[in-house]
């Protein structure tokens, strides 16, 4: 494709992404394959078609193929209760519990805003976590609204495993993996880091762009795991392109391969672009209309990469995008732009978009700075001694968060995330340096003055949560 080439090379300066590769389907062939950057930046590695990239939630259309293939044979039904295939599976909500089905498991129907904090870097297992299910507020009930969910996915997964009788890995692996040649393709970084070609995560702070640790995600894995390159996704498109067949094997048949691509939900949104229709979810894939072109299409976000997989089915085109760079727009300008060639459209102007976007979310994340210093009650002092707020408090589903002190200061761990905390006022502390926007710790007292518990708003759609202070084992 003429010009192809200058455009990324071009996107890629203009947002400072290191590495990027590319593939694209059209009409049963791949007619474009590349890497460009790099994906190692210090070493002056490339980035080539073989290039692993973590494709984070591009996962979620894998774990309802699973989910579909074991339809198609009879052992799952998508509308019959989960407790019918989990017994024990339980949500807040009892009602929920008993109506909850696969189907709503993988449509963000369930009634749970994300709680991505309480299962990030977390100790648990997948067991352990869908035990703890039970315990998450939802925000709405069941079927009402679309709220994206990664604990829902995972749950989805775990389910998958215990049908087979194996694991979500192992059946993904087994039936669509080895069928596709999909050689390359792992489910965690800890193998895509001994792999010979694999991109190294990268983020901008405080705009300049630097390395960053990889993030093992394999707990929530079936919701956001798989790392692969353009070569296997470019067969995992022709998949869907070919009505559920690679070659002449078919992994799925075309009527269920349908309702993969059919909207279960609707998603409430205002139309922000004149190109782009209204949002719909269906079996792990957005679905929407391109300029007046059937779009189905998901993206991944996981810590140092970003990830764009994309079909136009009526037209026979395929497009997997993935970089290494954290949370950037290069995916959708890339994949857009792609789309308005091969749909012999005049081009439209994503790359002004985005930066009018992103500027935006900027100044919205220093404004919500600036309040936290505006509102901020000076001068005042914790009303203990900072040891007293010290020890573990749990939360039974979040699990502990444990308080110490170091160099003089307070330090907060929930899983392995660390929460180095400066007196705000009061009994609050703040966390500037973890999240996007500074977090406030609330310490409060029982009746006879002791700290009993902390709160921390680590879900912005539920009111903050609740951390009890565990008693000191009085055992010597």
């Amino acid at each position: 494709m003429q010009g192809l080439s200058e455009f990324i090379n071009e996107a890629m300066q203009e947002w400072k992404v290191p590495g990027l590769a590319i593939a694209i389907v059209k009409d049963s062939q791949i007619i474009f394959s590349e890497g460009f950057g790099k994906r190692d930046v210090e070493k002056n590695l490339i980035v080539t078609p073989q290039t692993l990239f973590a494709i984070g939630s591009c996962t979620k259309p894998f774990t309802t193929m699973a989910m579909s293939i074991l339809v198609e044979r009879g052992k799952l039904d998508w509308d019959k209760p989960v407790r019918n295939y989990l017994p024990t599976f339980k949500l807040y909500d009892s009602y929920a519990t008993e109506h909850i089905t696969p189907r709503d498991l993988v449509t963000h129907r369930s009634g749970l805003p994300r709680h991505d904090a309480m299962w990030s870097q977390s100790p648990f297992t997948r067991q352990e976590i869908i035990e703890r299910l039970q315990y998450l507020e939802p925000t709405h009930e069941l079927r009402t609204v679309f709220q994206y969910q990664n604990l829902m996915y995972m749950s989805a997964g775990y389910l998958v495993g215990e049908i087979a009788g194996s694991s979500w890995e192992e059946f993904v692996q087994q039936e669509i993996f080895n069928p596709l040649e999909m050689r390359d393709s792992n489910f965690s970084v800890e193998k895509s880091q001994k792999a010979a070609d694999f991109a190294l995560p990268y983020a901008e702070k405080d705009d300049k762009v630097e390395k960053i640790p990889f993030c093992n995600v394999d707990v929530i894995g079936p919701a956001g795991s798989i790392n692969s390159n353009v070569v296997d996704m470019a067969k995992w498109l022709l998949l869907h392109l070919n009505q559920g067949k690679y070659g002449e094997k078919e992994i799925i048949s075309q009527s269920h391969l349908q309702q993969m691509h059919s909207p279960q939900i609707v998603i409430t949104q205002t139309l922000e672009y004149n190109e782009l229709f209204y949002y719909f979810y269906g079996l792990g894939w957005f679905i929407s209309a391109y300029r007046g072109h059937n779009l189905i299409q998901h993206g991944g976000n996981i810590n140092g990469f970003s990830a764009r997989t994309t079909l136009l089915p009526q037209d026979n085109i395929g497009i997997v995008v993935l970089t290494n760079m954290d949370d950037n727009p290069v995916i959708h300008t890339v994949t857009y732009y792609v789309c308005d060639r091969l749909l012999g459209l005049d081009e439209a102007s994503w790359n002004e978009r985005m930066k009018e976007k992103y500027a935006q979310a900027k100044e919205a994340t220093a404004k919500a700075r600036e309040q936290i210093a505006s509102d901020r009650k000076t001068p005042t002092q914790p009303s203990h001694p900072l040891e007293d707020y010290t020890g573990n408090f749990e939360h039974p589903a979040y699990g502990i968060l444990s308080v110490k002190i170091n160099d003089n200061r307070l330090i907060a761990t929930h899983n392995s995330n660390i929460y180095k905390l400066e007196h705000y006022h009061y009994d609050i502390f703040v966390e500037y340096e973890l999240f996007d926007e500074p977090k406030l710790m609330s310490f409060l007292t029982d009746t006879k003055g002791n700290i009993s518990s902390l709160t921390v708003p680590l879900e912005p759609t539920v009111k903050e949560i609740l951390f009890t202070r565990i008693p000191e084992s009085s055992s010597v």
